[in-house]
């Protein structure tokens, strides 16, 4: 059911032969007897600065569609929502499809580096554990006696840490190249 049109200030309705009716810019609706009372670019209405537009069939739709029963606009804007919707589902399942088929790609490509590890792995000999001929008089430490004549205390060189030496000792160094780093 369409909205009833009516002059808002007269109130009067279409009729044969009936009068014109013009479309605000502010929102009334007016009849052409009561749109030549008023004052040009004036609302007879509201009294605020407007434009009016002539109603009749050649209007623009949207201007139209205010005049249009609620359900008759459900069903018309309905069907263009639901190919909206359709059109957008589809493009959302095809990037889905191109996502699962990357991400399978990449869980395969990561199966074969974890199994090409697992080989290198599965092929390398155990560990051997060598240690480095060191003489243990490298570990001598010196130190320096106190000179109490000039002020200073007793100096000693004895590191707070092991030396060098203590260090590389006790590394057990693997004689094979490791498969990851290239040679």
């Amino acid at each position: 059911m369409a909205v009833p049109v009516f002059c808002n200030s007269c109130f009067c309705e279409p009729r044969k032969p009936t009068p014109r009716f013009s479309l605000t810019s502010c929102g009334h609706v007016i009849c052409e007897v009561c749109l030549q009372k008023g004052k040009k670019d004036e609302c007879l209405i509201c009294r605020t600065p407007c434009r009016t537009l002539l109603l009749s069939k050649q209007t623009n739709p949207d201007i139209q569609s205010l005049f249009m029963g609620i359900d008759t606009l459900c069903k018309k804007y309905s069907k263009e929502i639901t190919q909206i919707s359709e059109f957008q589902e589809k493009h959302r399942k095809h990037l889905l499809a191109y996502q699962r088929q990357k991400t399978a790609k990449l869980e395969e490509s990561l199966k074969k580096v974890t199994q090409q590890m697992h080989q290198i792995q599965c092929m390398k000999p155990p560990e051997q554990t060598t240690q480095l001929p060191f003489s243990s008089t490298s570990r001598n430490r010196l130190s320096i006696p106190s000179r109490k004549q000039n002020g200073y205390s007793s100096y000693s060189l004895h590191p707070s840490h092991p030396s060098t030496s203590e260090i590389t000792e006790s590394m057990e160094i693997d004689p094979l190249p490791s498969p990851i780093r290239k040679v």
